[in-house]
């Protein structure tokens, strides 16, 4: 193997950890930035849902162009428009102008998606699906070391250091993939048209629906707007499964979802994203939360972020795990112990959440069911689907884990906020209910994948 092709890898999970690196730029800085733009807090967490927006739009994007034969190029346009989106927020003088920096910053969630594709194109046959499970967990175990790195940077310095330290990385990034990614369009792939339609209408589609989802419980999930919201963001997603279903070239191949396996990752990602993200987002809340709530431990930002390092080292041992247990017991088996492990992790949150190394406990738990489980979804894809499809359903995989990220964000801020004293401040109770749901959740979805192994296992062996 040449140099190029022996650093290709090791090149795309660099690349891929921008976007663990920039996505940790999140919950931790929320009250950073009320404070310095003089805003609410509830008005600052719209850093959140606007990068998510751009991100959930952007994805889908990027993994149909990622099937194309510009691959590099794709990877390294991103980048540039990450770096300058983390360059403007690191700058910003109002909440606006960095807002516009976080949506920039949104089209990191596509990253992942196009090294895949790229890890496909050009890495070795007899390793591709270990490179391509490695690429889907670097998220998972970045943001393990990213959440740690903005609090000491935020704490000992300020929030706009956090964000230098995004850009500077995103520019050795930049550097490395122009140094090590093999240059040229991708011949092997047809040139087809793109599909600009459903791409409108998903990215409209899925925008109304994140946006519906992410402010429901800030305007109220029966009023006017969200039910409007809502309404038409069911009725644009409907018209564009029509549409995708007839044209020849989509922007996602919506038949792929008869593929069982893709079906089954697809129906996880959504189940485990909202999941994981309770447990992420009331964890933070309960480490940062003042002594005098009963429930909090009173950390201060610089060690706050701490409390996520541990997912970060479960997933990376699971990941390596999953090479091994793949070929032996089968990459549909890890995705209902991969569940299993998440139900452990937030029951236990949900029975203890008193100590700070309960937390700690259950993010590591978290990590080995995010490492087994994540590590399997886009294998499965790549087992299923041909190979100029497989950007494209892997980024819908990616998409609908942020659908279930928000899901699972605003699902735990309603109940907070439900459950709020007569001032408004977060409660024990709230909390503790968080916890539950997210627990329940779990249990119901690890139940389910694995009955249907077992079905489809007997199925297997009586035919």
């Amino acid at each position: 193997m040449n140099r190029t092709n022996s650093n290709l890898v090791p090149t795309l999970i660099f690349a891929a950890l921008s976007t663990a690196i920039v996505s940790s730029l999140g919950m931790l800085l929320v009250p950073s930035i009320a404070a310095t733009y003089q805003i609410s807090v509830s008005a600052a967490q719209w850093m959140l849902t606007v990068n998510l927006l751009a991100g959930a739009v952007a994805t889908p994007v990027m993994g149909r162009l990622s099937d194309g034969p510009h691959k590099k190029k794709l990877l390294l346009y991103s980048l540039v428009i990450i770096l300058l989106g983390s360059i403007l927020a690191a700058l910003a003088p109002t909440f606006g102008i960095f807002l516009i920096g976080r949506a920039m910053q949104g089209l990191t969630y596509g990253i992942v998606p196009v090294t895949i594709a790229l890890a496909r194109r050009y890495s070795d046959p007899k390793t591709v699906h270990h490179a391509i499970s490695s690429l889907s967990v670097t998220v998972a175990t970045g943001i393990g070391i990213g959440y740690p790195l903005t609090g000491v940077i935020a704490g000992m310095f300020s929030f706009q250091w956090a964000f230098w330290f995004a850009a500077v990385f995103v520019f050795i990034v930049i550097f490395v993939v122009l140094r090590i990614v093999p240059d040229g369009p991708d011949e092997n792939v047809p040139r087809t048209k793109f599909d600009f339609a459903g791409a409108l209408l998903l990215a409209a589609g899925l925008g109304l629906l994140l946006l519906g989802i992410s402010e429901g419980s800030h305007w109220g999930w029966i009023s006017a707007r969200t039910v409007l919201v809502l309404g038409v963001a069911i009725i644009l997603l409907f018209i564009w499964v029509k549409t995708e279903l007839r044209i020849a070239h989509p922007l996602i191949n919506l038949r792929t979802l008869r593929q069982g396996e893709v079906l089954l990752a697809n129906f996880a990602a959504i189940g485990l994203g909202a999941a994981l993200y309770i447990g992420m987002s009331v964890a933070s809340l309960v480490a940062q939360a003042p002594a005098t709530t009963n429930f909090g431990l009173a950390l201060p930002i610089l060690w706050a972020g701490f409390v996520i390092m541990p997912l970060s080292v479960g997933s990376l041992v699971a990941n390596r795990l999953v090479h091994r247990l793949g070929h032996r017991v089968g990459y549909p088996a890890l995705l209902p112990i991969g569940a299993t492990l998440f139900a452990a992790a937030a029951t236990f949150l949900w029975l203890a959440h008193g100590a700070l190394w309960e937390l700690l406990l259950g993010m590591l738990v978290f990590g080995l069911g995010m490492g087994a489980s994540y590590a399997a979804m886009p294998a499965l894809i790549a087992r299923s689907v041909a190979a100029e499809q497989l950007g494209s359903s892997v980024s819908f995989n990616q998409v609908l884990r942020t659908v279930g990220s928000s899901f699972g964000t605003a699902v735990s801020a309603a109940i907070i906020a439900m459950h709020a004293d007569s001032s408004g401040a977060t409660t024990g109770q709230g909390v503790t209910l968080s916890f539950a749901v997210s627990a329940i959740g779990c249990i119901l979805l690890g139940l389910a994948l694995t009955v249907h192994f077992f079905y489809r296992k007997q199925k297997s062996n009586e035919s």
